[in-house]
């Protein structure tokens, strides 16, 4: 998410970063960078050049000049305004005083409305919410079928209309269906088309009136630019939304849409799509973006993604391993592994560690085909060695590497990082807190 808009931003802050004195002229030619990074990145013209104006106004004030750090204070400063950019405090979602909540979703074809309100849905019920399906988008089957199947992947109940059916009735039998099965919230989702038209507006017209939703959330495609917030202020006119989910922002998305969306139509982001999975949507905090934007980390969105994958029975017994209460084997370390897989790519979680993001780590070395060959040597071993790795002489290493298919070296390479890990969880006995699945992270077939 916001790959090259954050090498680039940061590449253009770094000369004033280094600096401990600036000069009026410095911070104006720093700035020059800066504009023409969020312009390429497709940001509002506009928009850059009232973010800009006043990133200047508070950098050439005396108690920055004054300063220690005059260079880390100016990245502060744009650190807050792309913050203030993307919207004031954490978006949070509007609850109907007696529920349901109707939720409705709406974009065009191809945006990712299906699929959100499935991932949606899913983050709803991880937070104790009991949500309830609704497909009222009836002209393709296809996207009926999408959202049934989605539902049973989540378990997450379905209502759905007829193909070809009318989803204004759909929408009013979904919402009695979720007041006699007392579902806190039911989300819609609705018809698309290639561009937005009469007919389609009409029916969305037609389908708020009839449900009355709490929030109506435009679904919008990150790769498309400026074009999403022409389509949000479309959208916004003939609906009034309360906020917006970009879709697709961990693929080649420049950034632009989600610096200029807030700033063009005045709603916030709320949800952010970082990927395919139905657990790839992020809560859009505008500080927390921000700080991902200049590479600073996200250390919310890690834990947040630490306690939605990891088991809280394995967490415990490998947080007691890690504070000293027993011995961190080699199977502890594959259920370490496991568990950090199961959190993301480790390439996206490396952007959410404070300063991991400027670590010029190849990428070959983040490739997920190495946690499958960590995990073949490992199951490779028999129980005793998995517990006691001490014992692996020349003759073992040489069986678990042909039962695993990959070379002595590799099989030497991960019992050294072992060791190494070991050795670093002794040292850190007193900091680990309950992050009890956090151990492999030092530990991960990433490493030299």
């Amino acid at each position: 998410m916001f790959d090259e808009l954050s090498r680039k931003l940061d590449s253009a802050l770094a000369k004033l970063r280094q600096r401990g004195v600036l000069t009026e002229p410095m911070i104006k030619e720093g700035l020059r960078e800066v504009r023409r990074v969020l312009l390429e990145a497709d940001v509002n013209y506009v928009v850059t050049r009232d973010f800009l104006q006043r990133v200047q106004e508070r950098a050439l004030g005396e108690s920055v000049l004054k300063a220690v750090s005059p260079g880390q204070q100016i990245v502060k400063i744009v650190h807050d305004e792309l913050a203030r950019l993307m919207g004031e405090g954490r978006p949070s979602l509007q609850w109907a005083p007696a529920p349901p909540t109707v939720i409705l979703m709406v974009g065009l074809q191809g945006s990712g409305k299906t699929t959100s309100a499935a991932k949606l849905a899913k983050r709803l019920a991880r937070e104790g919410r009991t949500p309830l399906l609704a497909a009222c988008d009836l002209q393709r089957p296809a996207a009926i079928e999408q959202l049934e199947t989605l539902g049973r992947q989540i378990d997450v109940p379905v209502h759905a209309g007829p193909f070809g059916g009318d989803p204004v009735a759909t929408a009013v039998a979904a919402r009695d269906q979720a007041r006699a099965g007392r579902h806190q919230v039911m989300i819609v989702d609705t018809a698309g088309r290639l561009q937005i038209d009469e007919t389609l507006m009409q029916e969305l017209t037609r389908v708020k009136e009839a449900v009355a939703p709490s929030e109506i959330l435009l679904v919008a495609d990150a790769m498309t630019g400026q074009e999403a917030v022409k389509i949000a202020q479309g959208f916004d006119e003939t609906l009034g939304l309360t906020g917006v989910v970009l879709t697709k922002m961990d693929g080649d998305a420049r950034g632009g849409a989600a610096l200029s969306i807030r700033g063009v139509t005045g709603k916030p982001i709320k949800f952010v799509g970082i990927g395919e999975g139905v657990d790839d949507l992020d809560s859009a905090d505008p500080e927390r973006l921000a700080g991902r934007i200049l590479q600073m980390g996200d250390v919310v969105g890690l834990v947040e993604r630490a306690q939605a994958a990891i088991n809280e029975e394995e967490q415990r017994a490998l947080a007691e391993k890690a504070l000293g209460k027993g011995r961190f084997t080699l199977e502890d370390f594959l259920t370490a592994m496991r568990q950090v897989q199961r959190m993301g790519p480790m390439d996206q979680l490396l952007k959410l560690i404070p300063g991991a993001a400027r670590l010029s780590i190849p990428a070959a070395q983040l490739d997920p085909k190495r946690f499958k060959h960590v995990e073949a040597i490992i199951l490779s071993m028999t129980p005793a060695e998995r517990r006691n790795p001490d014992i692996l002489n020349g003759s073992r290493r040489a069986r678990i590497a042909r039962g695993s298919g990959r070379p002595v070296s590799e099989v030497n390479r991960l019992l050294k990082q072992f060791k190494e890990m070991q050795k670093f969880m002794k040292s850190m006995k007193g900091m680990m807190g309950g992050m009890g699945g956090m151990p492999g992270l030092g530990g991960m077939p990433f490493g030299s």
